[in-house]
């Protein structure tokens, strides 16, 4: 993802009211959508963007600019392309994608959907890991400043968990410490879990 430039600014601003972009007017917004993808949904190591709560992306978008987002990845591409986001423009951006309906990714490991839906629903008791939808809700849709977890690509969520486990972002509590309790199976059946997770509402 390149440099975010003024032009980008004002895009977002006359879409986020006056809807979703069409593919051939994308350019303008190439900036994101280059690494993103044109509807914003995606590709293995950017995640999708689509449908994503507005106040979780404007939060992190100022975290890649202030450094808080510190791994690999983050520095490599985000910290560079966040540089010169003022606030307004994160605002901005953030409310554009989360107009976009999200498309489940799809792509984990069809026989660890049990497993990983039981994490999810119920936690592991018996490691003190509470449901994960006491926080991020029942169908994965986040809520506010959470996230949306459902649909995003099996490969992004994976790796998340294990940058958290690794210390990265430390703090973004508690995931740093939930993900660093998590085994590499337990990490494999959620991410699967996640990845099938069909769109809802995310009002």
């Amino acid at each position: 993802m390149k440099l975010i430039t003024s032009k980008i600014a004002i895009l977002a601003i006359v879409a986020s009211a006056a809807g979703p972009l069409l593919a051939d007017e994308s350019v303008r917004v190439r900036n994101c959508t280059w690494c993103h993808g044109i509807s914003a949904q995606g590709f293995s190591t950017a995640p999708r963007l689509a449908g994503q709560r507005d106040e979780y992306t404007e939060n992190q978008l100022l975290g890649f600019k202030e450094h808080i987002r510190d791994n690999p990845y983050s520095k490599q591409y985000m910290w560079g392309a966040a540089a010169n986001l003022s606030p307004q423009t994160a605002h901005d951006l953030a409310v554009y994608f989360s107009t976009l309906p999200p498309e489940a990714a799809n792509d984990g490991d069809r026989e660890l959907l049990a497993a990983g839906r039981t994490i999810y629903e119920v936690g592991i008791p018996e490691s003190n890991i509470v449901s994960c939808l006491v926080c991020h809700g029942p169908n994965a849709e986040g809520v506010r400043e959470i996230p949306r977890l459902g649909g995003l690509s099996y490969s992004y969520l994976k790796r998340r968990l294990e940058q958290w486990g690794e210390g990265f972002h430390a703090a973004a509590e508690p995931m740093p410490r939930i993900a660093s309790t998590l085994s590499p199976n337990e990490i494999e059946a959620l991410a699967s879990y996640l990845s099938f997770i069909e769109y809802a509402s995310f009002e």
